[in-house]
């Protein structure tokens, strides 16, 4: 099919106002991706044995562009190679990166999108391979429908016997796309459709009509939609700031500061028929962050978790977020056991573990060694914060106070600790920070919110990925606190454990070997995917009995390793 001369300029409607040259050329990307939709369309109807008006993507489908679609210059070759999953994928990526950014805009990988499915129908109790959709499925973030093509894929397989005109006219009753982007919206309902032509060419012409809107522009989270089976997403995210009425709304599950895949989660849980099912892409700080507790527990309480796969290989799917990525199926029905597994390519089982409850932190494993473990800790009685340990991150931001900043000693000046000074389990000077080496604590309120003047235990808050422990603490003892003078300033990057009774459960020189034996550590590691520990997750840490923590105050070494070992195992075996 010959194409127009006439080229067009097609921003995305929330891009207009972005008028950098990144974006600029974003746009003219953007264009040629969305230029190349009318061949693509004309050589899938003609694959499907379809002609005449059906090969115009403006008369076969009911979905109408935002603007009109002109028709402009396109790689013909290239556009007919496109599958709906890559199609889709070369608008996003087209794209700006700031566009990307602010509005959380990211494709699912069509591996991914085929491992969601597959776990949302395995948790509604299908066996079959093919099943006709009994209900809603519904996308309320659903880009450029990417999450949606297996699920029309799987209903229209198991639908060939009915009456073909039948399954067009109720599609729409079946699969629902929601997103505020109008131009991934049309792409939604393009990519959709385009799976529908085999279906549209097996109804008589006379007795054809153009394929039904399956995707819509609107909001995600608006209250306003049927109840669905399966809420299916792969969410934006970001923190946002909340007008009065929505924080209201969500208020059973937000704390602190909102973020948008939270809010999407919620309502999605929300919005569930009564054997409902939600199926998302997330970040897995939702399982062990602070600000998501509420949230945890109220997913516990309504839509347990069902299933969890750990997505090592995050490339293309949260760009620059270093958190770990999963993906997570809750279900109304409730089930005491979850299934995990972890995707690289290829899906490889961990283990099954007892459905996470309440709003700590839940310990779900990384490793199948590690199942037993999990299931132990979230057993145990106690938490650090329970047993008499307060946690908090280390207050000195650096470049907020550059100018205070020293090498050498001098009146007023204090030793700072810097994460990279704990490493091996005692402090030292690293070498790198000799330039900042000493604060002057030149502002009135340093005396009581910058200087450390106890004994403490310090644990680095962020790992890299090379190092071999995630868990690095140190006794920040009498002695050694006297050695660098008497009063210490902790660097942001720096966790602190102090006491919060007179007699803690725990002492401190205790929970320092505590923490650096393999047991602590690996428990940390069922807790955060990240290279970061959170003061929050410290505190949380499970713990055993009094008896069991008395019991370790006079060992040391191997046999304080064995004995931790040991008592995490007898609880996870009882």
């Amino acid at each position: 099919m010959a194409m127009a001369e006439e080229t067009v300029l097609i921003e995305p409607a929330f891009a207009v106002h972005d008028s950098t040259p990144s974006s600029r050329t974003a746009s003219i990307r953007t264009t040629a991706v969305l230029a190349a939709i009318p061949e693509w369309w004309a050589h899938r109807a003609a694959a499907a044995g379809l002609n005449g008006v059906w090969l115009d993507v403006r008369t076969a489908m009911s979905a109408i562009p935002p603007l009109p679609l002109s028709l402009g210059r396109c790689d013909a070759g290239a556009a007919l190679v496109h599958s709906g999953h890559t199609l889709g994928q070369a608008y996003v990526e087209s794209l700006s990166p700031r566009t990307r950014s602010e509005h959380g805009r990211h494709y699912t990988p069509e591996i991914l999108a085929d491992r969601l499915w597959r776990m949302a129908r395995e948790a509604l109790g299908w066996t079959s391979d093919d099943h006709q959709l009994p209900g809603l499925v519904r996308d309320p973030a659903c880009g450029a429908g990417a999450l949606l093509l297996p699920v029309l894929r799987e209903h229209l397989r198991a639908s060939y016997s009915t009456d073909p005109s039948i399954t067009l006219a109720q599609l729409a009753n079946h699969i629902q796309g929601i997103d505020q982007d109008p131009w991934a919206v049309y792409l939604a309902n393009v990519v959709l459709a385009a799976e529908v032509l085999p279906t549209l060419a097996r109804i008589p012409e006379n007795l054809r009509r153009p394929v039904p809107v399956l995707a819509v522009v609107g909001d995600g989270l608006a209250p306003l939609y049927p109840a669905a089976l399966v809420s299916i997403m792969n969410p934006p995210y970001g923190r946002l700031k909340l007008d009065d009425a929505t924080r209201s709304r969500f208020s059973e599950t937000l704390y602190g500061h909102a973020n948008l895949y939270g809010l999407f989660m919620a309502a999605g849980a929300a919005g569930l028929t009564d054997d409902g099912v939600l199926a998302a892409l997330v970040p897995t700080s939702f399982s062990a962050g602070l600000y998501f507790h509420k949230l945890r527990e109220h997913l516990a309480d309504q839509a347990p978790l069902r299933s969890l796969t750990f997505v090592q290989d995050r490339a293309g799917v949260f760009n620059g977020v270093i958190q770990e990525t999963c993906l997570a199926v809750f279900a109304r029905q409730r089930s005491q056991w979850v299934d995990v597994a972890r995707s690289n390519g290829t899906i490889t089982a961990v283990a099954t573990v007892p459905s996470p409850r309440g709003s700590r932190p839940w310990l779900i494993p990384r490793e199948s060694s590690d199942a037993a473990l999990a299931a132990a800790a979230s057993a145990l009685p106690l938490t650090l914060s329970a047993c008499g340990w307060h946690a908090s991150t280390g207050p000195l931001v650096w470049n907020r106070r550059k100018h205070d900043l020293h090498a050498l000693p001098g009146t007023g000046r204090l030793r700072i600790i810097w994460a990279a000074d704990i490493d091996g389990g005692t402090i030292h000077r690293d070498s790198a920070r000799d330039d900042k080496r000493y604060l002057a604590t030149s502002l009135p309120s340093d005396s009581t919110v910058m200087v450390l003047g106890e004994p403490a235990v310090l644990v680095q808050r962020t790992t890299s990925p090379e190092q071999v422990r995630r868990l690095v603490a140190v006794d920040l003892s009498p002695s050694v606190l006297t050695e660098l003078g008497g009063s210490v300033i902790i660097e942001n990057h720096v966790n602190v454990l102090r006491p919060t009774l007179q007699a803690p459960l725990i002492s401190r020189t205790t929970l320092a070997r505590v923490l650096a034996t393999p047991t602590f550590d690996r428990l940390m590691r069922c807790i955060s995917g990240s290279v970061a520990v959170s003061s929050y997750e410290l505190a949380s840490l499970p713990m055993p009995a009094p008896a069991v923590l008395a019991s370790w105050e006079n060992l040391d070494g191997d046999e304080l390793v064995d004995a931790v070992e040991q008592a995490y195992r007898i609880v996870g075996m009882e």
